[in-house]
């Protein structure tokens, strides 16, 4: 069997061999691109983190075994209406909430917390 191209007779099998010669140049370049873009992230990854690094050793160390510092004040926002609750449960409401939204407890706004007995 042969393949007819411009008045040139080609062996099948050397058509073969021209068409895998061609995907295997195909498949060497695409894996020689993949083997640089996974260098250059790794690169670029150790590199951000080697910037990351000196901000945190920058931190002034705690002193030791000295006063307790205070505790930082919080952010608030508004005030909370308790009805029929007290402080100790309206707390244990909105850290539940807020672990099961997993929204941080800074971030929410609780406007009142109404205590509703069962009849």
């Amino acid at each position: 069997m042969n393949i007819v191209l411009s008045n040139d007779v080609l062996p099948v099998s050397e058509a073969f061999m021209d068409a895998f010669t061609v995907i295997l140049v195909v498949f060497g370049v695409l894996f020689i691109m993949f083997v640089l873009i996974s260098l250059s992230g790794k690169i670029f990854a150790s590199a951000s983190s080697k910037k990351e690094a000196p901000k945190a050793e920058a931190a002034p160390a705690p002193a030791a075994a000295s006063v307790p510092a205070a505790p930082e004040e919080e952010f608030s926002s508004g005030t909370l209406k308790l009805k029929g609750c007290d402080e100790k449960t309206a707390a244990m409401i909105m850290a539940i909430v807020s672990d099961n939204t997993g929204i941080p407890l800074s971030e929410l706004l609780f406007k009142s917390i109404t205590l509703v007995e069962e009849k």
